[in-house]
Formats: structure tokens, C-alpha cells, sequence
């Protein structure tokens, strides 16, 4: 019996890499099924992401991938394709994103196994029941924020968590959570950034007469709105919309570019690059 796996890697760029990983695999008996590869001349790293089916069970495959990968300065991580990703969602007043997740996922579109959804409102428990979901409200205030985070981070934890979606979660994380979800977390920002960071990016937009408006997945990092960019789009805009036409025009690009967001780092098609990502589609 075969398992099929997808093994992601990242290293200093020189000769005989390629070689090197297949000539690995091919000892192992594996039948690599898809591989895909980039050089960075710019940093000189080098990063692949393959899938491949193997007859070896997954802790002996990763005993030698541990061995293999200590003759090369090499960081790289396993996984099984047959195991969706564990995620929990956030979200707070603005549904329109958790709805296209949860409707992706239940249509068999998305790899996940969506464990929880977190919100600091009670708008979506109806939604969440409709999906049998676990919804958990944790309402946040300043004074209460560390205590709500910490209850955060706690179910999370407990739900083994891969990934976390802030599907318009509106609050801010602190530097400590950011630092706790790093690499794991996936923010959706309704503009294209770098432009108008911050609150309320469409007001932002509307004001300066822009003819784009757009939607920006990003990783969560501590400085806001600035983290690696996974997916962005835009829509046409004119001087006759009103800032309630930017908004709603916008809830379908920021649906889309979420979902493909997610869609990618589920598939563990998203490498992290410094403040860039690599992306094998």
C-alpha cells in the first residue's frame, strides 16, 4: 500500500539539489506525481515543493528525511495529503467571508477539517450550527484583551489547529499571538496593499478618488497589514460609487482571494521567502 505525501523544502541554492531530493526518494521507492522548483538569485535560496507516493509509513519516512536533510542546510516539512488541514476561523460583524469558507469546504473544494470558529460577536452561531461547527464567543474589550486572546490560543491548541483564517476578524492581535501563530495564521485586508493599511481601508480609498479597489491575503505578522502576501485582486471602481458600493463590490474580491489563500497553504503550496512568499500553483 502506497500514502501519498507532499514534502516542501527550502535551502541554500547550489548545484545538485534536484538530483539529491529525487535520488533520495527514488531509493525510497517513491513515484514523485508532481514537483515544481524556484531559485531566488536575489537571497540564493532555493525552494521545492514535491508530491510523491511512497510505500514507507510516515514516521520512517521522516526519520530519514531528518538524516538526508542534515547533510544540507536544509529546512523542509512532510505531510500527508490524505489529512486535511486542522483550521479554526475568526471572525467578527462581517460574515461574508466565513460563509464562501464554509461553503467551499463542505463542497469538497477546500482540504480542511474546520474545527472551530471564534468570533467576538454572536452574530454567526446560526451559521456555525448550520455547518455543526463549534462556535465559541469571546467577546474582547481593551481591558480584556489578553485574558480573550488567551482563551483564543487555548481553543486553538486544544483543536490541534494547522491554520488560523481571520475571515474579517476586526480586531487587532497582539505581538504576542502574532508571534504564537506565525507561519499559521491568514490574514484578509479589503485593500491592495501596501496602500491604506490601517481601518477602514474603503473610506481610505473612496477619499482619494482610487479607480481600483482590491483585497490582499497576507500571513498575520506584529506589524499590521504587513505580513508575506499570499493572494491579491482588484475590482474597477468610478467616481459615481459611494463608499457603501466600494464595500459591497469589495465582499466578493476579498471572498475569492481568501479562498485561494487558503486553498494554497492547505495544499502546502505557499513557502515563506523573508517578507515574500513562493508560490507553487
Amino acid at each position: 500500500m502506497t500514502h501519498a505525501y507532499i514534502l516542501t523544502l527550502s535551502c541554500p541554492d547550489r548545484p545538485g539539489i534536484v538530483h539529491a531530493v529525487s535520488g533520495f526518494l527514488f531509493e525510497r521507492g517513491a513515484n514523485i506525481e508532481e514537483a515544481a522548483q524556484y531559485n531566488d538569485h536575489a537571497t540564493g535560496l532555493f525552494f521545492m515543493r514535491m508530491q510523491f507516493r511512497c510505500e514507507l509509513d510516515t514516521p520512517a519516512l521522516r526519520e530519514a528525511l531528518g538524516g538526508f536533510a542534515a547533510q544540507h542546510p536544509m529546512a523542509w516539512s512532510l505531510h500527508r495529503q490524505d489529512e486535511p488541514m486542522k483550521t479554526v476561523i475568526m471572525v467578527s460583524k462581517e460574515g461574508h467571508c466565513l460563509n464562501d469558507l464554509l461553503f467551499r469546504w463542505k463542497s469538497g473544494l477546500l482540504a480542511l477539517d474546520i474545527r472551530a470558529i471564534v468570533s467576538n460577536h454572536r452574530d454567526f452561531y446560526q451559521l456555525a450550527a448550520s455547518y455543526n461547527v463549534p462556535f465559541h464567543h469571546i467577546p474582547v474589550t481593551a481591558a480584556t484583551k489578553p485574558q480573550a486572546e488567551a482563551k483564543q490560543f487555548e481553543i486553538i491548541q486544544a483543536e490541534g489547529a494547522e491554520l488560523v483564517v481571520l475571515a474579517r476578524y476586526m480586531q487587532v492581535l497582539s505581538d504576542d499571538l502574532c508571534r504564537k501563530l506565525d507561519g499559521r495564521a491568514i490574514n484578509i485586508h479589503h485593500s491592495f496593499l501596501p496602500s491604506f493599511k490601517g481601518a477602514k481601508p474603503y473610506y481610505q480609498a473612496h477619499d482619494r478618488g482610487v479607480k481600483l479597489i482590491g483585497a490582499t491575503a497576507h500571513y498575520v505578522t506584529a506589524d499590521l497589514d504587513e505580513g508575506p502576501i499570499i493572494e491579491q485582486d482588484v475590482a474597477r471602481v468610478d467616481h459615481s460609487k459611494t463608499v457603501e458600493d466600494f464595500t459591497a463590490q469589495g465582499r466578493d474580491t476579498e471572498s475569492q482571494v481568501l479562498a485561494r489563500a487558503v486553498k494554497w497553504h492547505s495544499e502546502h503550496r505557499v513557502l515563506q521567502n523573508g517578507h515574500k512568499t513562493v508560490i507553487f500553483k
